[in-house]
């Protein structure tokens, strides 16, 4: 009686578990009816047809992360470098992820891989370290649109390391301090370069300068003589204007004839005294006949005083 029981309570169990379902919020459920696909069951409380229907798969509808193991690549260059990624995708359709392909996780992952070898294989190895954004995506647009059918939304790829092997690296360290070294000749070059330029550009101001300052000290004297020249012409032609200002005054006449034979008269005194021979003009014979015979009447007189 007691083991009819058990088997009855086993059974009803059974039935329970066979007839009911509760879906979780972060799952839908794929049910079959006699092994055909029937519906999706979103989250909830459903019912089931016990020995009819059953509940083919459960997918997870979060947002997965999925790890891209490190690959052996070569860049356009013929350079191997080891690469890896994390590839984040969704299942938006769990009829499709459930029976579109047999592992989508799987599936992803291998694509990303092949994926990424061949956009490795577009670059140069200095690209690959500027280009990760574009490399990205690439490999996500070539992705989603393989996993289209698979009821799978790709949502990002994220390159997550690029590692040359060590000889490249040793031989980038080489390149690195030669182009260091390069680049301090160039600014110590550049350096004494500009320095030479500063001297000389010194140096022709310098030279500019004192010619300026001669030039400027030319203009000066210039002007300075242009200016003395100027107070002259001024000083005589007042002069000249004084003297015929005079000349035009009464008995002004008069007193130019008396200083001009004043003047001759001095002038030819200094001619007579230095000459060896005595000869005048008639005028100045008598003139001089004149003041002998003055000088001789005067002699006279001045003896019988």
């Amino acid at each position: 009686m007691w083991t009819a029981l058990l088997i009855i309570i086993l059974i009803a169990i059974v039935l329970i578990r066979k007839t009911f379902i509760i879906v979780e919020m972060r799952n839908e459920v794929v049910k079959e009816r006699l092994g055909k696909y029937q519906k999706t069951l979103k989250p909830g409380f459903h019912f089931l047809v016990p020995f009819i229907d059953r509940v083919a798969y459960t997918q997870e509808m979060r947002e997965e992360v999925l790890d891209v193991p490190s690959q052996r690549c070569i860049t356009k260059d013929n350079i191997e470098v080891d690469v890896d990624g994390i590839l984040y995708l969704k299942v938006m359709d769990a009829a499709k992820a459930s029976y579109g392909i047999g592992d989508y996780m799987k599936a992803a992952i291998n694509l990303a891989q092949t994926t990424m070898r061949s956009e490795i294989g577009k670059i140069t190895l200095d690209d690959t370290f500027s280009e990760r954004e574009t490399m990205n995506e690439n490999i996500v647009q070539e992705i989603d649109k393989a996993s289209d059918p698979w009821g799978v939304k790709v949502m990002r790829y994220e390159i997550r390391d690029i590692e040359p092997s060590t000889q490249v690296i040793q031989t980038l360290e080489k390149q690195m301090e030669a182009e260091r070294d390069k680049r301090a000749e160039i600014t110590l070059s550049t350096g004494e370069r500009d320095a030479r330029i500063n001297v000389s550009r010194g140096e022709r101001q310098s030279a500019i300068l004192l010619s300026e300052g001669r030039r400027q000290q030319r203009i000066n004297e210039a002007k300075g003589s242009a200016q003395e020249m100027e107070l002259l012409a001024t000083a005589t032609a007042r002069g000249i204007e004084r003297i015929a200002e005079a000349i035009a005054a009464p008995g002004g006449g008069l007193a130019v004839k008396a200083r001009l034979t004043e003047q001759f008269i001095d002038e030819l005194g200094y001619i007579l005294d230095g000459a060896e021979i005595s000869v005048l003009p008639v005028e100045a014979a008598n003139l001089k006949t004149f003041f002998e015979g003055v000088a001789t009447v005067s002699d006279p007189v001045r003896g019988t005083k």
